[in-house]
């Protein structure tokens, strides 16, 4: 297992030599960054990082690496390559968050609570591994559901994702973390894992029934996975649902609890946030996250994708 430091000791940040007036000087080495996950091509991850490195005066290419369209499904094999290549670092998506850690040299404390990391930064000969879905989740919530009651709140995932969402969630002050999954045991590590106010859950209706909110950590409601992680029945409009699914934007889980009255969360918010702490690991540069949500909402949906 890699070694777990506390944050901001993993690795120092790229130091960039920069023009009187802020920007990078016109001979700076091109920054290569990636995604590596599976069924990507709709992300707006690569348009947030170039758009941004863009605005600092940084040449940068992002690429997706997407295992079901064409790249080899060798995590010890695509790491390998980006780093001789060059690559300053690679975010991870869905499945590799947690596989990912075996493969790296050190994680950051909150990655190693976590169990999961979805950025990885190049540095001096070594893998550094964060997770910043944590901070990028807590903070869509709380700039969009102010307000929201957090006593008892259902978990449906337990993997990579989810494991960012549980301790979050805690962190938010949930009295009641209720955790689902399919998976035998995952849901139980988890709740093990966080402690505290996390607790495993089988009957899913139950916890649908005294929960205030509902939190879909699963891939269920991707364009390449349709349909809704629960059964849209038991959803009532004192509920607020968000999802971390972000293509498309409003999943079905979304559509029907906002037609039911429900408050809802989109993915957009974690999607944006996320980026904007990864692309400060990334060069050392701290990133406009307003900026940065521009760019994901200029990007024009996809067909057959909701706005």
């Amino acid at each position: 297992m890699p070694k777990r430091v506390v944050e901001g000791e993993v690795h120092a940040p790229m130091h960039l030599d920069q023009s009187q007036d802020g920007h990078a000087e016109t001979d700076q080495p091109m920054v290569r960054l990636g995604l590596v996950g599976r069924g990507i091509q709709l992300s707006r991850t690569p348009a947030m990082h170039e758009a941004e490195a863009e605005a600092h005066g940084l040449p940068c290419t992002y690429e997706l690496l997407d295992t079901d369209a064409g790249t080899e499904d060798d995590l010890a094999a695509i790491l390998s390559r980006a780093e001789a290549e060059g690559f300053a670092g690679l975010n991870v998506t869905y499945p590799y968050k947690q596989a990912v850690m075996e493969h790296l040299d050190q994680v950051s404390d909150a990655a190693g609570r976590i169990g999961a990391v979805n950025t990885v930064v190049f540095r001096d000969g070594g893998r550094f591994g964060h997770n910043t879905d944590f901070w990028g989740f807590s903070e869509s919530v709380r700039r969009g559901l102010k307000d929201a009651p957090m006593d008892r709140v259902l978990l449906l995932g337990a993997g990579g994702a989810g494991a960012a969402l549980a301790f979050a969630l805690a962190d938010l002050g949930v009295s009641r973390l209720m955790i689902a999954d399919t998976r035998p045991g995952a849901a139980e590590a988890l709740a093990e894992a966080v402690g505290g106010p996390a607790e495993v859950v089988e009957d899913v209706t139950e916890a649908v029934r005294i929960a205030d909110g509902i939190v879909n950590a699963t891939p269920v409601g991707m364009a390449k996975l349709p349909g809704t992680p629960i059964p849209p029945a038991l959803l009532e409009p004192r509920h607020w649902v968000a999802d971390i699914v972000y293509f498309p934007l409003e999943t079905e889980l979304l559509k029907v609890a906002r037609d039911r009255g429900c408050r809802v969360l989109s993915g957009a918010g974690m999607a944006v946030f996320q980026a904007v702490r990864a692309f400060e690991l990334f060069t050392g540069r701290t990133a406009d996250a307003d900026r940065m949500r521009q760019t994901f909402q200029r990007l024009a949906p996809s067909e057959g994708e909701r706005a």
